[in-house]
């Protein structure tokens, strides 16, 4: 075990995950491989201990074990039905006899890994059951989207503080947990050569771009109802974009880090119509295999209108950003999958070499490589080795899985450790998804046109 996984085990507290929609598919995927691998490296206390909700009142404690494959002897669950007041009222008493047979304070993880839909229900019942509060400390656990639209995440935010503390509150963007975004941070910060080049003076322009190769992989009946507007760049790519435009925090602190980001959403101009592109994808092949198109998709409207792919060019107006752009673009079925935050520097404000043949200057871009292959690309120019005098462009390469190995986090492990430890530091607060919702509501009432492209290929043009 690292130093760091010693001293990060040692602030972890005993506690209860519970998780609500423990028979779905974010538990299978993502949450119990999670849970699993921080119990098995010890990250998490040996009493901490996890108890499933779900609709299902027939399944029982050791099915659902054999179910889970994971943390045997820690893993419970618990029927509720409709989720009235009596079953609520049977949950608190399980939640009860759990943390006294296991010997816990009351140190509670309530997860809601549910429908968006499911959302207000449940935190209203967890409040009428009293399960808001406990003797330790509790924390509630959200999953994006918050909300479909400015209005609604109003609402729910007003819903959640009737009966929990923002303290107690955490939003979560798995984005946020994966390393490379969490390095974003000391990359900008922690080294001055580029930070004092992180503005206006120095660079053209940014793009932020999450392509995917997948399509929406039978989620119709989400998709639908979401777009890659909200689906994508209200949250993602939008987190993406304040933490590279953010102003230095005062400390590294949850508050100070949330308030920089913030004042970026705020200082984001009005989008106008010319400078967004929405697409949808059509038939199409990759690797020989035909794809379909979105509308032949299993759940999908004949004549569906929904958008898959979203270009957007914003701009901020504070000191550091007046005048450059911030390129956002999103899009499912594309050539390849990539997430990347691509800086691209100004030219020299003198042409030195423009009197010589074949010495035109290029821009230096910094590439920043989130996913899959973790890592920065700097391009620069250097004499090429000849006798006549000419330029050619040259980069330096870092990957992350070549200097530390490969990852072991997929990002939950990281943000399901620092709820247990109370940091909000990679969470979304409420201010944050109000700001993130009023920058883009303006465009969710319109109907946009379609630029269709064919599965599998770059996708439409985006806005310049």
């Amino acid at each position: 075990m690292t130093q760091e996984q010693r001293v990060r085990k040692s602030s972890a507290d005993p506690c209860l995950f519970v998780i609500f929609g423990a028979t779905g598919d974010l538990m299978r995927r993502k949450l119990l491989p999670a849970l699993h691998q921080l119990i098995g490296d010890g990250l998490l206390h040996e009493r901490c201990h996890i108890l499933g909700v779900g609709r299902d009142e027939k399944l029982t404690d050791e099915r659902f074990r054999r179910q889970a494959r994971a943390a045997l002897a820690c893993v419970d669950y618990q029927g509720i039905g409709e989720g009235g007041a009596a079953e609520y009222a049977r949950l608190a008493a399980r939640i009860a006899e759990i943390e006294r047979r296991r010997g816990l304070r009351g140190d509670r993880v309530l997860y809601l890994a549910l429908p968006p839909a499911a959302f207000p229900g449940t935190i209203e019942a967890l409040g009428k059951a009293g399960l808001n509060r406990s003797k330790g400390w509790t924390r509630l656990v959200i999953e994006k989207p918050f909300g479909h639209d400015l209005e609604s995440a109003r609402a729910l935010n007003a819903l959640v503080h009737r009966y929990f503390d923002e303290v107690q509150v955490y939003r979560i963007d798995h984005y946020l947990g994966k390393e490379a975004v969490q390095n974003l941070l000391a990359f900008r910060f922690g080294n001055a050569l580029f930070e004092s080049a992180w503005n206006r003076d120095h660079i053209e322009s940014v793009r932020i771009s999450v392509a995917e190769a997948l399509g929406i992989e039978h989620r119709a009946a989400y998709y639908e109802q979401t777009g890659a507007l909200r689906d994508m760049v209200q949250n993602h790519l939008t987190q993406l974009l304040s933490l590279s435009a953010m102003e230095v925090p005062g400390a590294f602190q949850a508050d100070s880090i949330r308030f920089e980001k913030v004042k970026v959403l705020r200082s984001v101009a009005p989008i106008r119509d010319d400078a967004v592109v929405f697409g949808q994808y059509a038939p199409g092949k990759a690797k020989q295999k035909k794809l379909p198109g979105y509308r032949q998709e299993p759940g999908v409207a004949a004549r569906s209108h929904t958008e898959t792919f979203v270009s957007l060019r914003l701009e901020i107006d504070n000191w550091r950003w007046q005048g450059v752009p911030f390129h956002l673009r999103t899009g499912k079925r594309l050539a390849r999958q990539a997430t990347e935050i691509t800086i691209h520097f100004r030219r020299p404000p003198v042409a030195l070499f423009r009197s010589l043949d074949g010495c035109a200057t290029h821009t230096n871009v910094l590439v920043i490589a989130l996913q899959p292959d973790e890592g920065f690309d700097l391009s620069f120019e250097v004499k090429a080795p000849a006798e006549r005098f000419t330029l050619q462009t040259q980069h330096m390469r870092f990957r992350y899985a070549e200097a530390f190995g490969a990852p072991r986090s997929g990002g939950y492990e990281t943000l399901l450790l620092e709820i247990v430890q109370g940091d909000q530091t990679l969470f979304v607060h409420a201010d944050e998804a109000e700001a993130s919702w009023s920058l883009y509501g303006p465009l969710l009432g319109k109907r946009w046109p379609l630029h269709s492209y064919p599965a599998g290929g770059p996708g439409p043009d985006g806005v310049t």
